[in-house]
């Protein structure tokens, strides 16, 4: 997923780019909370979630069926929640740069991404550990896992040895560590050449993805290859493989490499948190106008589209990265005008505000719904329909909890730095 935080600064905070250059018509003044932007966090957290439980839920013989095979190849394959990660990421470095304040130390900067992206990632790898039952001798399965480092290797063993939606935190880690060096060379860029860079950069994205196809091992069809890993029976196991006892001894998984170095390695993701941060900026300088939601959704809709008829490579990510980019500014302008829509509602921003914690602590809980109630049972879609909304109920609850209780205090008491008291000299 993901974004950790789309919290703001007042809009007291100061611009965090260099004063306006040549061709920049008006500038915005950064940093005040953007209602519709976290709003909108909650519907790709939320497409993360069905498309989990459509593959994560052991639903026998449901997942057995031809039913099941439609409406994962036709309606929800896996580029349903790959797109939603992709908006996470772009969203991630708009943020960062949207509400970086000016004379932010690189340790004050990073302190505060640490303090918003560990404490609920412990939470839900706790709560992972505890319903799955790993063993804790296999230190390859959870402490990569825990450290969030555990995507640089290609290896399944440590990819999803454990939480396995945490993969991406490993990335939104990367573009932290990345963040304090790229910063003054996005500054730098003359405001006329913001579009021509973000351009450049989705261009990078595809002809990295074209090297990944041609170069690397992977399969060479359109057709979707993901498929739950499924045991023999018509009776649900009590959890998916992806948390059992034979997936936690497994030695070594190996992965596939073009699907790995597409989708999971941290620096190939990198260009799209670039994007979102010259999106930004375009933003701040007035660069971008636009408040009609319809061409970008359009233009979205285009190549989510074309996912269907690409390898999968090019499945993941590379194509939608444009469109997110174009989505995402749009509705920060909307924010900044005023323009209210659904999702800058009231419930639908709380909604976006512990979606990172609901993103996190899905997948336990579908592994204990799992062993309490889907485990020996059998189950058609209607079945899944209903364990997928207790999943979604009590994960929403476990969510607005770790928010309200982990989340907030925390960030309260440690991510601001106190203003040092000054000294009295004597009389």
């Amino acid at each position: 997923m993901t974004t950790s935080d789309t919290e703001a600064p007042s809009t007291s905070a100061l611009s965090p780019t260099a004063p306006a250059t040549s061709g920049s018509s008006s500038t915005v003044r950064p940093g005040g909370n953007l209602p519709g932007l976290t709003g909108a966090r909650w519907w790709a957290a939320a497409a993360v979630f069905l498309l989990h439980a459509l593959v994560f839920l052991p639903t026998y013989p449901f997942q057995k069926s031809e039913l099941f095979r439609t409406i994962h190849q036709n309606f929800l394959p896996m580029q349903f929640g790959a797109t939603a990660v992709t908006f996470f990421f772009v969203l991630s470095g708009f943020i960062i740069y949207w509400s970086f304040r000016p004379g932010t130390s690189t340790v004050a900067f990073l302190r505060r991404r640490i303090l918003k992206l560990y404490p609920t990632h412990l939470v839900a790898a706790a709560m992972f550990i505890v319903v799955a039952s790993v063993p804790l001798s296999r230190i390859v399965v959870w402490v990569p896992n825990v450290l969030l480092i555990h995507t640089w290797l290609p290896k399944w063993t440590t990819v999803g040895g454990l939480n396995v939606p945490s993969w991406s935190l490993a990335t939104d880690l990367a573009f932290y560590m990345s963040f304090p060096l790229v910063l003054p060379l996005v500054r730098r860029i003359r405001v006329d050449r913001l579009m021509a860079w973000v351009i450049g950069l989705l261009a990078f994205i595809i002809l990295m993805n074209v090297a990944y196809h041609f170069g690397l091992d992977g399969p060479t069809s359109t057709a979707n290859p993901f498929v739950p890993r499924l045991v023999p029976g018509e009776v649900s196991p009590s959890t998916d493989l992806h948390a059992s006892q034979a997936w936690f001894r497994q030695q070594d998984i190996p992965v596939v490499p073009s699907y790995w170095f597409s989708y999971n390695f941290p620096l190939s993701r990198l260009p799209e948190f670039f994007v979102g941060m010259i999106a930004a900026r375009m933003v701040i300088e007035g660069r971008w106008r636009n408040t009609r939601l319809t061409l970008p959704l359009v233009a979205l809709a285009v190549t989510y589209a074309a996912t269907y008829v690409v390898p999968v490579s090019f499945k993941m990510s590379a194509l939608v990265v444009g469109p997110m980019c174009a989505l995402i500014a749009t509705v920060a302008v909307r924010d900044l005008r005023g323009i209210s829509g659904f999702t800058a509602s009231r419930p639908i921003v709380w909604l976006g505000n512990v979606s990172y914690a609901f993103y996190l602590i899905q997948f336990p809980i579908m592994v204990l719904v799992s062993r309490l109630v889907i485990g020996g049972r059998q189950f058609g879609l209607l079945g899944w329909v209903g364990c997928t909304a207790l999943c979604f109920a009590l994960s929403l609850a476990a969510a607005a909890a770790i928010y309200q209780w982990v989340d907030l205090p925390i960030m309260r008491r440690f991510a601001h730095v106190r203003p040092r008291k000054p000294v009295q000299q004597a009389a």
